[in-house]
């Protein structure tokens, strides 16, 4: 990570001779079941745990070794619960401005992001509904939306998600998870449709792979217009899957950041990366992924 934090430096600085942006890192983070302890509702088995200490004082080494400029998470409890992250993000040293929250349908488990630079918009949906089989769903956590002033000249436009678990349901998981990527997918259309140049990132746990049905409904077709690049990445050792699933002994890439064309040649992709580090596995069940993006004013 070391080597890593002086390649930025040494472009932070090159940029800032030429009068340029600084390199922003955007981070994905499942921070896995980041709750409250909860008594099982009606319907339920099992109620909920708070996440431990020791896994909250892990899942801040990791971010602290990151240190992302913006953060978008997944499995976040109550709102008090993210006014706790934040508290321990700050005290680990990392400060950050601005945030958003998204309560979606689920009663646990929501989306939230952290930014050191302005949030300027906000249009984070929790409503969002589709028919499966003659029946109405919705998307259990929402889309969260966002978009970002890192410059007066330049704007990030972040939309986070975390799509349904493969945890089986009687209406089929597969099939759920395909209907809400198909729901974000018609939400980055509108997006690009309104701006072409949009800096447009999409992140989150997709709970899929990339040989499934909902890695074609959230990238869209390639070389078109509204084409959503994977920025396919990966660790130090080359290995690119981002979950491990422990009962099944089963390592899996669910975590992805896709971005629009227009920022596409902004990113580094030699920095598009899974973590890796003896402390991933306590802090949660995901690795973040992240990636650093050169700004080209616009």
């Amino acid at each position: 990570m070391r080597a890593s934090r002086i390649f930025l430096l040494l472009i932070a600085i090159a940029r800032i001779a030429v009068g340029a942006p600084e390199a922003i890192v955007i981070c994905q983070y499942n921070v896995e079941n980041y709750l409250d302890a909860q008594p099982a509702r009606p319907g339920q088995k099992s109620g909920t745990r708070a996440k431990p200490d020791n896994q909250i004082e892990a899942l801040m080494r990791v971010i602290k070794d990151i240190r992302p400029d913006i953060l978008g998470v997944c499995e976040m409890g109550s709102p008090e619960r993210f006014n706790d992250f934040k508290t321990r993000l700050a005290a680990a040293g990392l400060a950050y401005g601005d945030s958003e929250y998204v309560a979606g349908p689920d009663e646990d488990r929501h989306l939230a992001l952290v930014s050191r630079f302005p949030i300027v918009a906000r249009q984070s949906r929790t409503d969002i509904a589709f028919e499966l089989n003659g029946q109405p769903q919705k998307v259990r956590r929402g889309f969260l939306d966002v978009t970002i002033e890192v410059n007066p000249q330049y704007r990030l436009r972040m939309v986070g998600v975390h799509l349904k678990s493969k945890l089986p349901v009687p209406e089929g998981e597969a099939l759920i998870r395909r209907h809400e990527a198909q729901k974000l997918r018609e939400h980055l259309e509108t997006i690009i449709a309104e701006d072409a140049n949009v800096n447009l990132v999409a992140y989150g746990d997709f709970n899929d792979s990339k040989n499934e049905p909902m890695f074609q409904e959230v990238s869209g077709v390639r070389g078109s217009p509204t084409y959503m690049a994977d920025l396919w990445a990966k660790d130090s050792l080359g290995d690119r899957w981002t979950h491990y699933w422990r009962a099944a002994d089963i390592y899996s890439r669910f975590d992805y950041i896709f971005v629009s064309p227009a920022l596409f040649r902004e990113v580094v992709k030699a920095k598009s990366t899974v973590y890796r580090s003896p402390d991933w596995n306590e802090a949660s069940d995901h690795r973040p992924v992240y990636a650093t993006i050169l700004p080209v004013n616009k």
